[in-house]
């Protein structure tokens, strides 16, 4: 009997087959083209609201009188709040369907990101960042559930992969987009126009998510689900590897925008150009995992990906290359440091059973626990040694990502791409 197998037993007697059958049933009934969309604006309207802060983050400090790296705490905030809800999420939406949670955190989200707009000192946007972390981090693992909801094993990778992709196409079009937006009307107007953003997801998703997607005996089955996924060899190695690789990730999305403005002497409006060549990296990296989910040599591509990022990014935050030779080493440094999520976040779903979101959420987890860390360390580091200090901590940690991914094992390999539904 299969890990996937063992775990949904675990959960709960006689589901099993029950789900199997209503997952046949929708997969019949949603028409999956138009879900996608609707899930792809979902994830471009979440992304877009978390890293709206790293291009405005020299303005809000000038607007409010604080350092740059007072203000990189809201990221801070934000990642630790999403860490928090991305542990309930998985149960959430598995326990009560994918629509009821989308909603429901969708106008959370919306509500907060609108709410920065007005703001008017530093101690309101953190809670307004919190409460924006709180909604946020329940989406990524609700979508990727509807997605393992509809789709195929065999195409599940493929379609996982794409929809995290969006989030390269969203820092490379709303990362630039918000520099300029900030440059015409200032920051606050920045966070008006993403509020209105995710005003259109969560309409999109009332009108068009299937109102039977993921649904479930309401049964909130919380500690066993995730009892049964932490005692998979699996989920115990992945969350550490990932958790490791995504403080450098963080650490240098964070604060990338303001070493630029401050190094290069660029406006806001300027960087818009070198944040959106950046971006085209994270999305190639997204994009080349959808490949390298399915091989077996997998754990041998994260941690070679993840050192070359870990190093790249080293070198653009401490070596005076010039402007462009600095946006091109980082483009690497965080294309590379994308491969990783993707493959983990796929392979998640081999393992995790009846309990895909969950399965998810832990990666979720993991990924802003990362982000929470790298951005209090790399602020940390910022304020005593310089931005070089981040560049040394991304190359540390990447490091022992790759160190950590001999402990997958052969199993690894060998399970990649196969059905373990």
């Amino acid at each position: 009997m299969s890990a996937a197998h063992q775990v949904g037993g675990r959960i709960k007697k006689g589901t099993n087959n029950i789900s199997t059958q209503t997952a046949r049933v929708q997969q019949k009934e949603v028409n999956k083209a138009w879900l996608m969309a609707v899930l792809a604006l979902t994830v471009f309207a979440t992304i877009s609201a978390i890293l709206i802060l790293p291009p405005l983050l020299v303005e809000i400090a000038t607007d409010l009188e604080i350092s740059v790296a007072v203000a990189g705490q809201l990221a801070t905030a934000t990642f630790a709040a999403w860490a928090v809800t991305g542990v309930s999420a998985g149960p959430l939406s598995d326990s009560f369907g994918r629509r009821p949670v989308a909603l429901v955190t969708l106008a959370v989200l919306s509500i907060s990101v609108l709410g920065c707009a007005i703001a008017p000192n530093l101690e309101t946007l953190f809670v307004l960042r919190v409460l924006a972390g709180l909604g946020g981090g329940v989406i990524p693992p609700n979508i990727v559930g509807s997605v393992a909801d509809v789709i195929s094993p065999a195409r599940r990778a493929r379609a996982v992969s794409s929809l995290l992709a969006i989030q390269g196409l969203a820092s490379a079009i709303s990362v630039p987009l918000v520099a300029v937006l900030a440059d015409v009307g200032g920051w606050r107007f920045a966070f008006v126009v993403y509020g209105g953003v995710l005003v259109a997801a969560l309409v999109a998703n009332w009108l068009w998510l299937p109102k039977n997607l993921g649904e479930r005996v309401r049964n909130f089955a919380y500690l066993s689900r995730y009892k049964s996924l932490v005692s998979l060899r699996f989920f115990r190695v992945a969350v550490a590897v990932n958790l490791t690789q995504r403080i450098a990730f963080w650490g240098t999305i964070s604060f990338f925008a303001a070493y630029l403005i401050n190094t290069f002497d660029l406006s806001v409006g300027f960087v818009a150009m070198p944040l959106a060549i950046a971006a085209i990296g994270q999305m190639a990296g997204n994009y080349a995992a959808s490949y390298a989910a399915n091989l077996r040599r997998r754990a041998l591509i994260i941690a070679g990906a993840n050192v070359a990022g870990g190093a790249s990014c080293l070198t653009a935050f401490s070596m005076d290359m010039g402007l462009w030779a600095t946006v091109a080493v980082a483009t690497a440094g965080t294309g590379l440091l994308s491969v990783a999520f993707p493959i983990l976040i796929s392979a998640s779903t081999e393992y995790s059973g009846e309990s895909k979101a969950t399965g998810v959420g832990l990666m979720g987890f993991s990924n802003q626990a990362g982000g929470m860390l790298g951005a209090a360390i790399a602020g940390a580091l910022l304020a005593s040694v310089g931005y070089v200090g981040i560049g040394y901590m991304c190359l540390a940690v990447t490091i022992l990502s790759a160190l950590l991914t001999s402990l997958f094992g052969k199993q690894f390999g060998e399970s990649a791409g196969q059905n373990r539904t």
